[in-house]
């Protein structure tokens, strides 16, 4: 569910609630109910948060499993270096 998901993500990025709910605008109580399944942000936040986490939609809503990079600005030098990072992690 996208609660566990938002959960997920926080952990992994090392936030607290409290110090998530400074970083997009929206209190403690808000996140914990999202994460408890209470209530789902609106799609205004469900934008911030895939921007927030570097995430695309569908990872956030768990329509797949992909997570993306966005390499948007980055020469072509700087992509071809990434890449040989991820494959060296991946290998």
């Amino acid at each position: 569910m996208l609660g566990d998901r938002i959960r997920l993500l926080r952990t992994q990025t090392g936030k607290s609630q409290v110090q998530m709910a400074k970083d997009i605008g929206v209190t403690k109580q808000c996140i914990s109910n999202w994460e408890n399944n209470n209530i789902l942000p609106s799609v205004d936040m469900l934008i911030k948060l895939t921007k927030y986490f570097s995430v695309s939609a569908d990872y956030l809503l768990e329509l797949n499993d992909k997570r993306y990079l966005d390499i948007t600005g980055l020469s072509n030098e700087q992509i071809f270096h990434l890449k040989q990072i991820v494959n060296d992690i991946l290998n």
